[in-house]
């Protein structure tokens, strides 16, 4: 079995998730930070890990690796503050898409659904995935999705406080070299974007 065979109540899933963030986010006070799980994987050089802060004027604050180039998005439904992380030696972009809540939980929910829907959309080809509930060391709440499978975003993970913002990212690849071979590096960046989530701070 695999496909959609592995995803029968993904829609209740997702809802309950919804559910689950919003009491969370408004209501919890714990601390923590996101680590992605280890896994063993063949010996690659990768670049030594180092980071610095994003220095341009976002309503979000992060540290970002010094081998990742932050370019404007250029999608052309783009919306003000998304921008990409692109690590060019990798052949690999972060995607980061901002969307203000200005205090509207209703809005919150409906940021919330199609965060959902836009992971479930490769459940198709996904093997499994993998979503964990986090809080980060400002005491955001976030939600990291761990996809495996010859999909197009191996990880996709969201950001929110729960009143004014909410940050999305989702890891491409510039290549059709299949997801297996890409692993070491996936797990690399993975780290990276692990230490953006709790080194994130909302402005606003």
């Amino acid at each position: 079995m695999r496909d959609c065979d592995h995803f029968p109540n993904f829609g209740s899933m997702r809802n309950s998730l919804i559910f689950g963030i919003v009491f969370l986010a408004l209501t919890a006070c714990g601390k923590g930070d996101y680590l992605p799980r280890p896994k063993g994987y063949n010996r690659i050089d990768l670049p030594e890990r180092a980071f610095v802060s994003l220095q341009d004027n976002y309503p979000y604050q992060f540290e970002r690796s010094i081998h990742s180039k932050v370019e404007a998005d250029t999608f052309n439904l783009a919306e003000e503050n998304w921008i990409n992380l692109a690590y060019q030696s990798l052949g690999a972009k972060v995607h980061l898409t901002y969307k203000a809540i200005n205090g509207n939980e209703a809005r919150l929910r409906d940021i919330l659904d199609d965060a959902f829907k836009l992971t479930a959309k490769h459940q198709i080809k996904a093997y499994s995935i993998d979503e964990a509930v986090t809080r980060t060391p400002r005491g955001y709440v976030g939600v990291v999705a761990e996809l495996s499978g010859e999909v197009p975003t191996q990880f996709q993970f969201f950001v929110t406080d729960s009143t004014q913002n909410f940050l999305r990212g989702a890891l491409y690849f510039n290549t059709a070299v299949k997801n297996d071979s890409l692993a070491p590096v996936i797990e690399y960046i993975k780290e990276d974007m692990a230490h953006l989530m709790n080194t994130l701070e909302f402005k606003n």
